[in-house]
């Protein structure tokens, strides 16, 4: 059993611009974020998908939407969502990460820890490995949900997944590729 897995990150929003983590809040795609979705789409022609799951939150909808278009079925699912900062939603990204590593099993004020986002996308997986067993899947999320999957299928713990997450050295490309197997999860 296996799920090829290509994991896309949402384009940049208004409050990625503005230095907010948005967290659980809807988040608007800025203008720069639309022009990354739609090349997005010009970068990763030719591939194909059996679906693509995307989070329910806004920003990611919208740039699954302007990436994929009517080409191949579109699933939200909630468990996509990123990290709950709770009461850090929509506040100063700089205060949010720099409380990052205390909680991988703590958890945000009124939020959740990254160690709920891993069960989480855990739960999301198996229906994966389940129901799409053989396929390949795009997904378009947020940094948490594919910080859970280089715990969950590459074997990294959560401080390593964090200090080598390739927002820290600015290394973005079109699609990071899974292979999720039955004994990742």
């Amino acid at each position: 059993m296996f799920v090829r897995i290509t994991y896309f990150v949402h384009g940049t929003t208004t409050d990625n611009e503005k230095h907010i983590a948005t967290g659980w809040n809807p988040g608007e795609l800025s203008v720069r974020g639309k022009k990354q979705s739609l090349e997005l789409k010009k970068l990763i022609k030719g591939k194909t998908f059996d679906v693509v799951f995307c989070s329910d939150l806004k920003r990611a909808v919208d740039s699954t939407k302007l990436t994929f278009g009517r080409s191949v079925p579109i699933i939200q699912d909630k468990k996509l969502r990123e990290c709950n900062y709770g009461k850090l939603n929509g506040t100063d990204s700089k205060k949010v990460y720099s409380m990052k590593s205390k909680c991988i099993n703590k958890k945000f004020p009124a939020g959740e820890s990254y160690n709920d986002v891993e069960k989480r996308m855990r739960s999301f997986l198996k229906g994966l490995l389940k129901n799409y067993n053989g396929k390949k899947i795009a997904i378009v999320g947020h940094q948490a949900p594919q910080l859970a999957l280089d715990v969950i299928v590459k074997g990294k713990n959560w401080s390593q997944a964090m200090t080598e997450d390739w927002r820290e050295k600015g290394n973005w490309k079109p699609g990071w590729t899974y292979i999720l197997k039955a004994e990742n999860i």
